[in-house]
């Protein structure tokens, strides 16, 4: 699919989507792709049409959110959210944007990650931190889930003890323990009502999709 094709499915800021997404995400993850964006906008205009905020700015804090790939097993993950802000503010300088407004965009990259462990501080930063946490729960969410645990080499889960009640919890060995390690603490950190609002929903279809599958296995 061209990107031009791609690029529609971010209106009203779709000519900025064309121009952006050649640099915004790796063709090899299907857990960071231009689905993932795609998702990650719809889930921020919902926010943003209940909380406001520049769309200008959000539509390119989405889009580069990603712009640096780094494996999530990889010991540069920390480091992920900086390179990919640095990235994106010498992309939107080279589109022509204010030091100001570029740093805004770069800021709100650098904070959305949970690896990077920071607190957005704008209510762009906060609705990208939000939208792109609401990608992680949620029936989108597991599959992301099991996608990352077989495109790491993870199990499914423990087959004698899936509920990690005899052992500590290990989440590179096995997917479902990444529920209880991440994806069900995800919700109490949303910043906005809605993204909250919307992650308490996701968040009790995860608790189905995990307790659908303890009772298979």
């Amino acid at each position: 699919m061209s990107f031009a094709c791609l690029a529609a499915a971010f209106s009203p800021l779709g000519d900025l989507a064309e121009r952006l997404l050649p640099q915004a995400f790796a063709a090899d993850d299907g857990s960071h792709d231009a689905a993932h964006l795609i998702r990650v906008w719809k889930s921020a205009r919902r926010i943003q049409a209940e909380e406001g905020g520049d769309l200008r700015l959000l539509a390119a804090a989405v889009l580069l959110h990603d712009c640096v790939a780094v494996e999530k097993n990889s010991p540069l993950r920390r480091q992920a959210s900086r390179l990919a802000a640095e990235k994106a503010a010498g992309l939107l300088a080279a589109e022509g944007w204010s030091k100001a407004d570029a740093a805004a965009v770069a800021d709100a990259i650098l904070t959305h990650s949970f690896s990077a462990d920071l607190s957005p501080q704008t209510l762009e930063a906060r609705i990208l931190q939000d939208a792109d946490r609401l990608d992680a729960i949620g029936m989108v969410g597991a599959a992301r889930c099991f996608y990352i645990a077989g495109r790491m080499g993870s199990g499914l889960s423990d087959p004698l003890d899936p509920l990690a009640e005899r052992r500590p919890l290990d989440d590179k060995a096995f997917a479902i323990d990444h529920f209880e390690v991440k994806l069900f603490r995800l919700a109490d950190g949303f910043q906005t009502a809605a993204g909250a609002r919307m992650a308490k929903e996701r968040t009790e279809r995860l608790r189905v999709i995990r307790d659908m599958l303890l009772d298979e296995i």
